[in-house]
């Protein structure tokens, strides 16, 4: 018997994008890693086999010195999605048609450097809206993959706010970064969200711990492992036996950071568990992903997402109430 996906994506947040969220200063200059990442990080992929889905931002696909590294990770076979274009995570609030200006100068921007067409869309900071959906079906995208179903969203941001240099009025816009406690209610598994008319898009949450609600993806596996990788991997085990007997096939998330430290990226070496070296990260990226291949056929999103599809059955989910009209 095959055994089920599990699909794996890594949201290509490059420097720039980490300091504009952190209120951090000289992010308009637009410093870029993605020299330093991206053959690091193609080079372990490609040493486990591994193909997977990046969502790339629109704005480091538009500068011409990001061009050779963001068509490697094409050239390797990778999938390519969508992360937006200036990578806001007030994304939520844009009107219709700037939210149809943010898509399509992302999409074409990405699809000309890499020579593939995404056709599936993360927000950053999992910022997602009524507005959002219907763009991204009116342009025919594949699915939707904005949705963390946890309940320490809240938690969360606040942890994110006492880390940074953001002031009142950039807090106010970055209020519903991670979601409500509520949102940890939404569903796990992949469903349609009902839109106008027979309209409709596939939503594939980045999956959370069933039952309990709270995330296993790298970035937490790694701030576990620096009390205790035993620690991380027995969380880990937990995650994958209660995805088995719910019947979740998971969709883990991966960021640039996870794999790479603050002694390669010294610019970053601030950042939260940047203390971590290159190796460590590399180490503990290895070990889970033969953990979860024990279980999971690791595949990227657009692959899973055609393989949902074909099952057929999926819930059609309308939405929520404040976000209908």
């Amino acid at each position: 018997m095959s055994k089920p996906l599990l699909s794996l994506s890594l949201d290509m947040d490059n420097q720039w994008s980490y300091m504009k969220i952190h209120g951090e200063e000289g992010w308009e200059s637009y410093p870029s890693y993605l020299d330093i990442f991206v053959p690091h990080v193609l080079e372990i992929l490609d040493e486990l086999n591994l193909k997977i889905t990046f969502f790339i931002v629109g704005q480091d696909a538009a500068f011409e010195k990001n061009h050779k590294f963001l068509k490697a990770i094409a050239d390797a076979g990778h999938d390519i999605a969508n992360h937006s274009f200036k990578h806001e995570t007030w994304l939520h609030l844009y009107t219709k048609e700037e939210m149809k200006n943010e898509i399509d100068t992302a999409h074409d921007a990405i699809a000309e450097v890499t020579g593939k067409q995404p056709n599936g869309f993360r927000g950053p900071g999992f910022s997602w809206s009524k507005t959002l959906l219907e763009v991204l079906e009116e342009k025919g995208y594949n699915y939707d993959a904005s949705t963390l179903p946890t309940v320490i969203g809240p938690l969360a941001r606040l942890y994110y706010f006492s880390t940074s240099n953001l002031s009142k009025e950039e807090k106010e816009d970055r209020k519903e970064i991670f979601g409500k406690f509520s949102d940890g209610f939404r569903k796990l598994k992949p469903y349609y969200w009902r839109l106008s008319g027979q309209k409709k898009l596939l939503e594939l949450p980045v999956t959370t711990m069933p039952l309990f609600r709270i995330p296993f993806h790298l970035s937490y596996l790694l701030y576990l492992s620096n009390i205790s990788i035993h620690l991380a991997m027995l969380y880990l085990n937990i995650a994958i036996f209660l995805c088995k007997i719910t019947k979740t096939e998971p969709s883990f998330l991966l960021h640039p950071l996870d794999i790479i430290g603050g002694d390669q990226i010294k610019s970053l070496a601030f950042f939260p568990g940047m203390n971590i070296s290159s190796d460590r990260k590399v180490f503990i990226f290895k070990k889970v992903m033969k953990k979860l291949a024990k279980h999971y056929t690791l595949v990227d999103m657009n692959t899973h997402v055609n393989a949902i599809k074909e099952k057929g059955a999926l819930k059609i989910v309308p939405l929520p109430a404040n976000m209908a009209s």
